[in-house]
C-alpha cells in the first residue's frame, strides 16, 4: 500500500547528495570494530523454544543506558561468529550506521546450525495449524525468541525489527507471518521465496553450479552443536565449464564427488519436479497475517535471488491489503546494496553510488521511523532504480499499472518488430544444438555462477550457429520497459525434450562511450549488454507438477515469464532478442531424449536436435513488454 510518497526530483536530488552522509559512524571510521567494543556489552543466551529445544543466540546491548533502544535481529543459518563473550563482530546491523546510531543488536544461529540445538531442515516448511508445541517452524521460534528476549535484555523499547539477505532473508519474511506484537518493521532482501524457482531450478531448469557448490559444502549435515564451517569443495580447477561437462551425466555428481556426503543432494536428485516435497518449502502462500511495517529489497542483476523479492512483495501485497508493504529493486547483484558504492557491475556503469543511497535514504530511515518514532519516512510503494537510464524512481504500484502492454515479434531475417509476422515472411529459424558442446552461459573463465552473467557482453553467444538472434532497427527515441516480460515461443524439436532460453539484450551503438577510467579496457561499442534473461525445461510448459515429453517436429506453444525489469532503451540502441537450447554450466544440460528424470539420465540419452523457431501469421513468436510513456 502507498502511505508515503516522494517527488521523483527529490529522490535525484537525494542521490546527487547522500555520498555527504555516507560513512562509518563517527570515531570509527578507521576501526568500526573497536567502535563497538567501546559502546557495547556482548551477551550470549541459549534461548528455550516452545518444544524445549534451546537456540544459541548473541545480545549487543548499547553500554549507555540512559535512554531505551529498539531491538533489530537476524536469525541465520551461517553463524552468528564469533563465539565466546568476550569476542565481538566487527559490524552490528544491516549497514555501518546504525551502532552509532543505537540499537539492540540480536544475532541467532537457527534450529539445528552451529550452536543452536535441533534438527536443521532447508526451507523449514510452514506450519499452518499448529496444535501442539511440538508444531515449530521458524515463525514459532522468531515468535518465542523475540518473546524471551523482551523478558531477559533490559534497556530495550519493546520494538523489535529483523533483516537478513539471501536464506537470512527467508528467516525474515518467515518471521512476520503471525508475527509476535512487538515486531514492528521486517525487511527481507534477496529472500529466498520458492526453492524450486529461486535458486536451483529455474522454470524446473536447473542450475548447476549454483547448487553444486553451494550444497557440497553447506549440505554436509553437522555431527551436533559447534563453530566449525563445513570444508569448501576443491574442484581442482577454475574452469567451471571443463570441469561440470567432464562431470557427465548428473547422476556422476554423488557417484564421484559427493559419495552419500550431502543428503539434501539425493533429495533433489529424487524431486526433480515441482512436487510435495518442494511445494511445502514456498513460503508465498503462507504471506497472511502480515501485520509488521514490511520492505522488501532486492537486486536486478542479482543471479541467486531475484524471484524471491518480487514474489515476496506481490504475495504480501496481495493477501494484507492493508498492511505497510513497499519495494527497493536497485541494480545489484547479491547483497550488492549491503556493501560497496553499487556504482558498477562487471562493465555496466550506473552513474552513481547506488548502494550508498540506499543505506543511508531507504534502509536506515525505514527501522528508525518504525522502531523509534525518528524522522517522517519519504519512500514510495515501490523505489526503483531504472537502468539504461541510471536514475531512481517511485511508482504507487508495481508492476506500474500505467504501462501500456505491447507485443514485440520474431520475423524472419532476423528482425524483431512491433509489427507481426506477414505470409512474406519465412515461417522459421532452426538451428542444432548439440548437448556435447553447449552454449556457453558467458565469455569468460569461472568454477562458479558468476555474479556478472546478468550484464554480461553477449557477443560471443550471437556468434554461435546455436543461438537466434532477433534485433530492431535502431531506435529513433528513448523506450522504457517496466514489469515482467511474457514469452509466447512457438517452437518444435526432433527430439522429445528440449530447454528454452531467452535473453533481453540492450545493444549499444558503434559510436558507444568507453567509461572513464577504464581499467578493464572495455570497447563499449556495439556491445551487447545483457538486461534479462531466463530459462524453462521445456517438459514444464503446461504443468510444473506433471512433466510432458515433446512431440518430434509439431510446433508447441512454450510460455516463458522473464522476472521484471525497469530499463530505458536509448535512443540510437537496438533491443536484441537471443533464443538457445543449452546455457553451460549455469544450467545442466538436457539430454534431448525424453527421460522420467533427468538427474538419472546416462550418456546414451544425450542426443542432438534441431529446434525450430516459428513466426508466421499462424505460428507466431512474440514477447509482451510494458512499456512506459513520456509522462509514466
Amino acid at each position: 500500500m502507498n502511505f508515503y510518497r516522494i517527488h521523483p526530483g527529490r529522490l535525484v536530488l537525494l542521490g546527487v547528495f547522500c555520498w555527504i552522509l555516507s560513512g562509518s559512524p563517527a570515531g570509527a571510521k578507521d576501526d568500526p570494530a573497536q567502535y563497538i567494543k567501546e559502546h557495547y556489552n556482548k551477551f550470549e543466551y541459549k534461548v528455550p523454544m516452545r518444544d524445549g529445544k534451546r537456540l544459541f543466540t548473541a545480545v549487543y546491548v548499547p553500554l549507555d543506558s540512559s535512554r531505551t533502544y529498539p531491538m533489530l535481529m537476524l536469525r541465520t543459518p551461517y553463524s552468528c561468529s564469533p563465539y565466546g563473550a568476550d569476542q565481538y563482530r566487527g559490524s552490528l546491523g544491516p549497514s555501518s550506521k546504525f551502532p552509532a546510531e543505537g540499537y539492540i543488536f540480536v544475532y541467532q544461529d537457527v534450529r539445528g546450525t552451529y550452536m543452536s540445538e535441533g534438527e536443521f531442515i532447508n526451507m523449514t516448511p510452514h506450519v499452518s495449524a499448529k496444535v501442539s508445541e511440538q508444531d515449530v517452524d521458524e515463525s514459532s521460534d522468531t515468535y518465542d525468541t523475540i518473546e524471551w528476549l523482551l523478558a531477559k535484555v533490559e534497556n530495550h523499547n519493546g520494538r523489535v525489527g529483523m533483516w537478513g539477505i539471501s536464506y537470512p532473508g527467508f528467516y525474515a519474511a518467515a518471521g512476520m507471518i503471525e508475527a509476535h506484537p512487538a515486531l514492528l518493521a521486517v525487511s527481507p532482501q534477496a529472500p529466498i521465496a520458492d526453492w524450486y524457482f529461486d535458486d536451483f531450478h529455474h522454470h524446473g531448469a536447473f542450475f548447476l553450479p549454483h547448487a553444486f557448490n553451494f550444497l557440497s559444502s553447506f549440505g554436509i549435515p553437522r555431527k551436533g552443536p559447534g563453530t566449525d564451517r563445513n570444508p569448501r569443495f576443491r574442484h581442482g580447477t577454475s574452469d567451471g565449464y571443463q570441469f561440470f561437462l567432464d562431470l557427465g551425466p548428473l547422476a556422476n555428481a554423488d557417484k564421484i564427488h559427493l559419495e552419500g556426503s550431502v543428503p539434501f543432494w539425493n533429495r533433489v536428485v529424487e524431486h526433480p519436479d515441482y512436487d510435495e516435497f518442494w511445494q511445502a518449502r514456498n513460503i508465498l502462500p503462507h504471506l497472511k497475517k502480515v501485520a509488521p511495517a514490511v520492505m522488501t529489497v532486492g537486486g536486478w542483476y542479482d543471479a541467486e535471488d531475484l524471484y524471491g523479492p518480487l514474489k515476496i512483495y506481490r504475495s504480501v501485497e496481495a493477501m494484507n491489503p492493508r498492511a505497510f508493504n513497499i519495494l527497493v529493486m536497485g541494480p545489484w547483484r547479491h547483497g550488492g546494496w549491503s556493501r560497496g558504492d553499487g556504482d558498477s557491475l562487471g562493465d555496466a556503469d550506473f552513474g552513481g553510488r547506488t548502494s550508498l543511497h540506499y543505506r543511508d535514504n531507504m534502509e536506515i530511515p525505514f527501522f528508525n521511523h518504525f522502531l523509534k518514532d525518528k524522522g517522517e519516512l519519504l519512500l514510495a510503494e515501490a523505489n526503483v532504480f531504472e537502468t539504461g537510464a541510471n536514475r531512481w524512481r517511485s511508482f504507487d504500484d508495481w508492476p506500474p499499472s500505467s504501462a501500456a502492454t505491447k507485443r514485440l515479434y520474431c520475423r524472419a531475417g532476423s528482425a524483431l518488430s512491433w509489427i507481426p509476422p506477414s505470409e512474406e515472411d519465412a515461417p522459421f529459424d532452426e538451428f542444432l544444438s548439440d548437448p556435447d558442446h553447449p552454449v556457453p552461459d558467458h565469455g569468460g573463465i569461472s568454477i562458479g555462477m558468476k555474479r556478472e552473467y546478468m550484464t554480461g557482453d553477449q557477443r560471443f553467444a550471437s556468434r554461435r550457429p546455436d543461438v537466434l538472434t532477433f534485433r530492431t532497427e535502431p531506435l529513433t527515441e528513448d523506450l522504457t520497459i517496466a514489469g515482467p516480460i511474457q514469452s509466447h515461443l512457438m517452437v518444435s524439436t526432433s527430439q522429445s525434450a528440449a530447454d528454452w532460453v531467452v535473453k533481453l539484450i540492450d545493444v549499444l551503438p558503434g559510436d558507444a562511450s568507453n567509461p572513464s577510467p577504464n581499467p578493464t579496457g572495455v570497447q563499449m561499442g556495439n556491445y551487447q549488454m545483457m538486461v534479462r534473461s531466463e530459462v524453462i525445461r521445456g517438459r514444464y510448459r503446461e504443468s510444473y507438477e506433471v512433466p510432458r515429453p515433446f512431440t518430434p517436429h509439431e510446433p508447441t506453444l512454450v510460455p516463458l515469464e522473464l522476472q521484471d525489469v525497469l530499463h530505458t532503451f536509448k535512443r540510437g540502441h537496438r533491443i536484441m532478442i537471443q533464443i538457445q537450447s543449452t546455457w553451460f554450466p549455469l544450467v545442466d544440460r538436457n539430454p534431448q531424449k525424453y527421460v522420467e528424470n533427468i538427474f538419472k539420465a546416462t550418456e546414451e540419452d544425450f542426443v542432438k536436435a534441431m529446434h525450430r523457431v516459428y513466426h508466421s501469421p499462424d505460428l507466431e513468436t512474440y514477447f509482451t513488454v510494458g512499456v512506459l510513456g513520456e509522462k509514466d
